[in-house]
């Protein structure tokens, strides 16, 4: 086995063991089914203190065997901030597959009981979701094989319930080749949209994912914002294991924090304030993901790393009024406005700021010794 591989499925067996967010298994009495539904819901781990918090939804179709893997993933990128936490919701079709993802062969949409199971999603289970748990404004379907091809039909609507795609190894009706590409022309809201298959596929799969892929790969839609991945190795089966965190990673690559990469190739070359980078930064999470985030410290320190190493020194003011109102009990904001005093030719006010800040709590590595330390050399330097 590769070393990726191995990797990938270390990494869905640990998040699976760490997975400590509270799972719900209830009963869904469904009218317009006209039956019973079993369905899974996972909290994140800490729904039940922060009583003011949302949370975006990920509905997971083929829940009897997906709902783990795609509850385990989640719970494990949250943990390391690497996407925000989320609800995940998830549908058994154990016995009912074939049914749920009936359509007409004349013109691969869903009808009968493939049409009642659409609206089931839209009309029962999204709104139990929205009346009984703090869901955000942001949703994400989770599809394998058939499935895949059945999250495709929220697509084709004017106003999609869903705003992100997972499709792993898409076994997708005929039609559907057309309508996709087509529609994903012509989205105007931020739509993710995420096919993965492998070399040791299902023939039918790879052919549909490979054809699917050389078509929207050619659009130009800067609110369809599209990722492929072919791998080497897994099986239609198996494929789930290592598609699932490049899915996550796709789609919620600006909620991560700032990665070296991030610093040396967007923040460093900066001509403008890498301040209003950071702002901008946050402002989109608000935007896609309907979360008011708060600004990691680390990410702070990114901007401070870059001021420093371009002696953009000026911008200190900045980054200190956003710190003092991100962490206002803290000496980071007095910090960086020292800083700015400092270099800007105010030693008297730079010195008052860093003894001023005593009283604060420590945060970032910013310590109450450094802080005199800063001001004694200040008053040694200038002999105040």
């Amino acid at each position: 086995m590769k070393a990726k591989h191995l990797k990938f499925i270390l990494l869905i067996q640990l998040s699976i063991s760490l997975s400590f967010g509270q799972t719900i298994y209830e009963n869904f009495d469904s009218y317009k089914l006209g039956d019973t539904r079993e369905i899974k819901i996972q909290l994140p781990r800490n729904y039940d203190k922060n009583k003011e918090k949302t949370y975006p939804l990920f509905v997971v179709f083929d829940g009897d065997y997906l709902f783990e893997i795609v509850s385990g993933n989640v719970d494990y990128f949250s943990y390391w901030e690497d996407m925000p936490e989320v609800l995940v919701v998830g549908i058994n079709q154990v016995d009912t597959r074939d049914r749920d993802n009936y359509y007409s062969e004349q013109n691969s949409l869903p009808i009968e009981d493939g049409a009642d199971f659409f609206e089931f999603i839209g009309m029962e289970l999204l709104p139990f979701m929205e009346s009984n748990y703090r869901v955000a404004d942001f949703r994400v379907a989770v599809g394998h094989g058939e499935s895949a091809n059945f999250i495709n039909y929220y697509l084709l609507k004017d106003k999609p319930i869903f705003q992100g795609f997972i499709n792993m190894s898409p076994l997708l009706a005929p039609d559907m080749l057309d309508y996709i590409p087509e529609r994903a022309s012509q989205v105007q809201s931020k739509t993710f949209y995420y096919v993965a298959t492998s070399d040791q596929d299902l023939k039918p799969v790879k052919e549909d994912a490979s054809a699917l892929n050389a078509s929207l790969a050619e659009l130009n839609n800067e609110s369809f914002i599209y990722t492929f991945d072919n791998f080497e190795g897994p099986t239609h089966y198996s494929n789930p294991a290592y598609a699932l965190p490049r899915a996550l990673e796709s789609i919620f690559y600006v909620f991560q924090p700032i990665s070296k990469t991030e610093f040396t190739e967007r923040i460093l070359p900066l001509k403008s304030s890498p301040v209003t980078y950071l702002l901008e930064k946050y402002q989109i999470i608000k935007e896609r993901f309907g979360l008011d985030k708060q600004i990691l410290i680390n990410d702070i320190k990114a901007i401070e790393a870059a001021i420093e190493k371009n002696k953009s020194f000026e911008y200190y003011e900045e980054l200190g009024k956003i710190a003092r109102k991100q962490y206002p009990d803290t000496l980071l904001g007095n910090y960086y406005l020292a800083r700015f005093y400092e270099e800007t030719g105010e030693p008297k006010k730079a010195m008052r700021t860093y003894r001023s800040a005593y009283i604060l709590e420590e945060i970032g590595g910013i310590t109450k010794d450094l802080m005199l330390e800063k001001a004694d050399a200040i008053k040694a330097d200038f002999g105040y």
